[in-house]
């Protein structure tokens, strides 16, 4: 399992840096590549969204053949990601909505498809102490703090400059986060590239240092719906997680410090299962998460990119296969999607319409001596790689 991804600057890393080096050839045994998209040309174009607090927001459309993909300089947000069936049909296969103004006057309480800073996932009753000072954090899912407070990344204008090289093309993403800001310590520096590969996959690198001793915990907020976006529930998704233990969690979803194992429970995704088999289950994680909203803690040796999830949909034929460096991934099933959001399609988005896969360290570890570490000091650099890699069966 990995330990820690904080890192001093002076150490060499052998992560790729996106945006410069196209994930073709690596000996990944990346499922579903299509040999025909390695010739496409990539493109990268960019036009304006809107605005936000006075600040101009800009969407880019990467495409790479035969797949598509729009992020927002608001939130970095993935917009859309367009890949082909099992017969070549093109389809939205992520959450989110058709406008700017559908994310901000909504306050995207869903957190679509955005990246999330300074925190990922819930700090408990919003406090944690750090070399002796004790921090008090908004609480904005009571009664613990989520997604790094009531103005978090994900609602972030962030800069971008397109990346192009290697046959690659990308989009890097940069954000200050000033000492204090939803009062975590140190100011921040971020930077998130977004690179799209030949076999129809994105990678997402993440970077940051800090100038004070902080804690951190990058992720994307996707939600993805392989049958396409607006068509209906995930239930009948197959999912396979990489994972024997995952971390159990009290009545208000806080992780109780445990390493459980999966066997014998319905949070065991070892093979590939159905969504919906086991997500209304008498099981009391599973009462407590109004279905999966949990944190899986994955078989992993080393710190490089390994295999975390993945997921197919018999209808479609579409899969999605996700790597990372993260040690764990929170599996949410769209617990809490109740019909009042409408998506870029136009359809409300219903329990169980989306399921959200995020890379990343554990809830509330700044809490949890036992768990991988997520502070980060002065000197050290967090690198994080995570790929989702989309094909067909």
């Amino acid at each position: 399992m990995q330990t820690s991804h904080r890192t001093s600057r002076p150490t060499p890393r052998t992560l790729l840096r996106a945006g410069v080096v196209l994930l073709l050839g690596l000996g990944l045994g990346l499922a579903g590549a299509s040999s025909s998209q390695a010739g496409a040309k990539p493109s990268i174009t960019k036009e304006p969204f809107g605005s936000v607090g006075g600040k101009a927001v800009d969407r880019y459309t990467l495409t790479n053949g035969k797949f598509r993909v729009r992020i927002l300089t608001y939130g970095g947000i993935i917009q859309t990601v367009e890949t082909p069936d099992r017969h070549g049909k093109l389809a939205n296969v992520t959450l989110g909505f058709k406008n700017l103004d559908g994310y901000v006057t909504s306050k995207n309480p869903a957190y679509f498809g955005a990246l999330i800073g300074r925190y990922g996932n819930r700090i408990a009753k919003g406090k944690f102490t750090l070399d002796g000072t004790t921090y008090q954090l908004a609480i904005n899912n009571d009664p613990n703090s989520l997604h790094g407070g009531n103005v978090g990344f994900d609602k972030r204008v962030w800069s971008a400059t397109p990346v192009t090289g290697g046959g690659a093309v990308g989009l890097r993403l940069t954000y200050v986060s000033p000492n204090g800001e939803e009062n975590y310590p140190g100011t921040l520096r971020t930077t998130v590239t977004y690179t799209i590969t030949g076999d129809r996959g994105i990678r997402i690198d993440y970077h940051a240092t800090t100038d004070k001793a902080t804690v951190v915990n990058l992720t994307n907020h996707a939600y993805w719906n392989l049958g396409g976006e607006g068509t209906g529930t995930i239930d009948d998704h197959k999912l396979q997680l990489k994972a024997s233990r995952y971390t159990p969690v009290d009545a208000t979803l806080i992780p109780t410090g445990k390493l459980d194992p999966v066997a014998g429970t319905p949070m065991d995704f070892r093979k590939p299962t159905a969504i919906g088999a086991r997500n209304r289950s008498a099981f009391q994680q599973i009462v407590y998460g109004r279905g999966y909203d949990h944190n899986w803690v994955l078989d992993r040796r080393g710190s490089g990119l390994a295999v975390a999830a993945r997921v197919s949909d018999p209808a479609s034929g579409r899969t999605l296969t996700i790597r990372t460096t993260e040690p764990g991934i929170q599996f949410y099933g769209g617990n809490f999607l109740d019909g009042t959001l409408y998506g870029t399609g136009g359809n409300s988005y219903r329990q169980g319409d989306g399921l959200a896969l995020e890379t990343q360290h554990f809830p509330d570890s700044p809490n949890h001596a036992n768990f991988p570490t997520t502070v980060l000091r002065p000197g050290q650099v967090l690198r994080s790689t995570t790929i989702y890699q989309f094909g067909t069966d």
